[in-house]
């Protein structure tokens, strides 16, 4: 087994991570905190539950975005980035660039702080919103992963 064969599995591995946790706070969490949880209450008990897949997912998006790097440089492939049909490399990378924009930099600095002070106002709609934005991410994520799996078997060529 080679060092790409390793990196591609760990680069999926943290995609599957990653993604399928957006997925189960998109599906499951957020419609869930919306049918039986009182409007005052859902936004601490969703950053409750949420905060801890967040440090998961910084983890699995920095293991994403550094394998991606790895392959892309050890595969000398950064000519893809000049041709319209790896357009999933584009996606792959916009989608892990707004996550890591989010994750790292927007929650912390001010996005938290926003939502709270907005949920004091209106905890109906801000959560709304909150799930809104999240069905936005996870459908151009499901997007991206579909298209990257069908541009690296060759389909999209």
């Amino acid at each position: 087994m080679d060092e790409i064969s390793i990196a591609r599995a760990v680069h999926v591995l943290a995609v599957v991570h990653w993604i399928g946790g957006v997925s189960l706070v998109t599906l499951v969490l957020l419609p869930s905190l919306m049918q039986s949880i009182p409007a005052a209450e859902r936004l601490n008990l969703f950053e409750r539950i949420e905060g801890r897949f967040a440090r998961q997912a910084k983890i699995s998006t920095v293991l994403a975005g550094l394998t991606g790097f790895y392959m892309t440089q050890r595969l000398d492939a950064w000519d893809r980035l000049s041709e319209p049909s790896f357009w999933w490399m584009h996606a792959m990378i916009a989608v892990w660039a707004i996550f890591t924009f989010v994750l790292f930099i927007a929650e912390p600095l001010f996005l938290h702080r926003w939502v709270r002070d907005r949920a004091m106002r209106d905890p109906e709609g801000t959560l709304l919103l909150v799930w809104r934005m999240h069905v936005l991410l996870l459908s151009v994520s499901f997007v991206t992963v579909a298209g990257a799996v069908l541009g690296a078997h060759g389909a999209l060529g």
